[in-house]
């Protein structure tokens, strides 16, 4: 049967690794709804627009011409014909993306997109998608629904290595946090979805209690 798993938590909980492992396991596509907010700020700055202005960012990314690859195995995310995947996860968009994040005319727009790729992906063999209002906002009729929860310290260890400024770390983890919860709520389980703490759990241990969800939901 087709499935959609959504996956929500925090920065530095596990979505990203946990989501690609079930769609791999589960051979299903691999949706990171928050790419699409990486991307959106990528492309403002590219275009020069300030972040601040809450309209010229929502015009913008209504322009934006993108395309998501949902392979598990090679996600790709495609800017105006360019790979632009290996830039949304560097300090520069990190620590200002939430200029996007917490625009809501900006969400409405980038939500409408994942829902259709969500969509498309249900036509086909089904889609793990992980963001931080997956659950509740994008997806809430989606047949397993979790929450990775992780004590700060975890966090902020599991974004700090390969050189990267602890300092820095932090502040994309937590200040960003702390800027998204302003307008989508992704500390708490809402009514229907698993919370899993993941601060002691190996991958694997986590991967697991999903796929155990996965399997009782008919996957």
């Amino acid at each position: 049967m087709s499935i959609v798993i959504a996956i929500d938590g925090a920065a530095g909980t596990g979505k990203s690794t946990v989501s690609r492992e079930v769609a791999r396991r589960l051979g299903l596509e691999y949706l990171d709804t928050g790419a699409t907010y990486r991307v959106g700020a990528l492309y403002c700055l590219r275009e020069g627009v300030d972040l601040k202005n809450q309209d010229d960012v929502t015009a913008m990314i209504s322009t934006m011409n993108v395309e998501m690859r949902l392979d598990p195995n090679n996600p790709h995310v495609i800017l105006d014909g360019d790979d632009v995947s290996n830039l949304l996860h560097t300090d520069t968009i990190s620590l200002v993306v939430s200029a996007v994040a917490t625009n809501l005319d900006a969400r409405a727009v980038l939500r409408d997109v994942q829902r259709k790729l969500i969509d498309a992906s249900r036509n086909r063999s089904g889609v793990v998608a992980e963001g931080r209002d997956i659950t509740t906002v994008v997806a809430p009729d989606a047949e397993v629904r979790v929450l990775l929860t992780a004590d700060e310290e975890a966090r902020i260890a599991r974004r700090t290595g390969d050189g990267a400024d602890p300092a820095t770390v932090r502040e994309s983890v937590l200040g960003r946090d702390k800027k998204d919860s302003t307008v989508v709520q992704f500390h708490t389980a809402a009514d229907g979805v698993v919370e899993i703490d993941t601060t002691l759990l190996t991958l694997e241990e986590v991967v697991g209690a999903v796929l155990t969800l996965a399997k009782e939901a008919g996957a």
